[in-house]
């Protein structure tokens, strides 16, 4: 991979990353503490307590696991796009 390939590669990785970081914090902070007011006026039957809440205590891990996740995907099909083997050097030196 020439350096061009690499900024190019490094460019989108830092672009989904920042994507998804927003996304958490929105989620953390939004939804847990900023929005807890009008979340908290939506009661959640399955659960039987406020969205704010649930939010605030589950809601954040489980949206944060799952960007876990579309980042392990995201970065998958970047690694492919870009010919990046993921233990590149270990693979060269045995």
């Amino acid at each position: 991979m020439d350096a061009q390939q690499r900024q190019a590669y490094w460019r989108e990785n830092l672009k989904v990353m920042a994507i998804l970081l927003v996304i958490w914090a929105l989620v953390s902070y939004g939804a847990g503490i900023l929005f807890v007011d009008q979340l908290n006026s939506v009661n959640m039957p399955l659960f039987n307590v406020p969205l704010g809440f649930w939010f605030a205590q589950q809601g954040s891990i489980v949206v944060f696991v799952i960007l876990i996740f579309v980042y392990v995907k995201y970065m998958d099909r970047l690694d492919k796009k870009y010919g990046v083997e993921e233990y590149e050097q270990e693979v060269h030196h045995s």
